[in-house]
C-alpha cells in the first residue's frame, strides 16, 4: 500500500477525527472511505447523490419551462436570455455556441 502524507488545517482535522471516532474507525480508514466515495467507486456515494439531484433539477426545470412557455412565451424567452447571461458569466457556457 502506498503511503501519502497530507497536512490538514486543525479545524478540518478535528472534524475528520470526530467523524472517524463516531463511525468507530481509524482516521486513516475514515479518510480512505471518503476518498473512495468521492472518486466514484461507491455506486451510492458522492457522485451518485449529485447525479440524482441534477436529474431531479432538470426534470423540475423542464416542467417549469413547458408551463411558462405554454402560458407566456415572451416570459420564457426573457428567462432564457437571462439564464444564458448567467451561464456565460460563470464560464458554464461556451460563448462560441450559438443561441437556439
Amino acid at each position: 500500500m502506498t503511503r501519502v502524507t497530507i497536512r490538514f488545517e486543525d479545524t478540518l482535522y478535528r472534524r475528520i477525527a470526530s467523524g472517524a471516532s463516531e463511525s468507530g474507525t481509524s482516521t486513516a480508514a475514515y479518510i480512505r472511505d471518503i476518498l473512495d466515495r468521492y472518486e466514484g467507486t461507491d455506486a451510492a456515494g458522492y457522485h451518485a447523490r449529485f447525479d440524482e439531484l441534477q436529474a431531479a433539477t432538470i426534470q423540475i426545470f423542464a416542467i417549469m419551462v413547458a408551463t411558462v412557455g405554454a402560458q407566456t412565451p415572451d416570459l420564457l424567452a426573457k428567462g432564457m436570455r437571462e439564464a444564458r447571461i448567467l451561464l456565460l458569466e460563470r464560464g458554464l457556457l461556451d460563448p462560441e455556441v450559438p443561441q437556439s
